[in-house]
């Protein structure tokens, strides 16, 4: 058993829904979140304040699954990546789980 972390900017959350669904990750939870992106200096420079930084509505999904369902869905992640046109693609990482209960 693994943990499987994606996160993605919020207009995507259909998608990778889609997405678990098709790798058959039927188990998993979700939270809205902030992310943020170091911006440009030219500009932090055009802002009133330049040491805010600009949240981006985002969220995260996570899941215990196992090898399988997490190569499916890799691979799709990678697939959709490949189709977007945004700066901000589907990020995914594995955590490697020694206990559970």
């Amino acid at each position: 058993m693994k943990l499987l972390l994606v996160t993605a900017v919020e207009e995507f959350q259909k998608d990778i829904l889609k997405l678990f669904s098709e790798a058959k990750i039927e188990s998993f939870s979700g939270s809205g979140i902030d992310g943020y992106k170091e911006p440009a200096s030219v500009m932090l420079t055009s802002s009133w304040f330049p040491a805010e930084k600009e949240a981006v509505e985002s969220i995260m999904f996570f899941s215990f699954t196992d090898d399988e369902k997490i190569d499916k869905a890799f691979e799709l992640i990678k697939t959709f990546n490949a189709q977007i046109d945004t700066n901000n693609p589907v990020k995914a990482v594995v955590v490697p789980i020694e206990k559970w209960i």
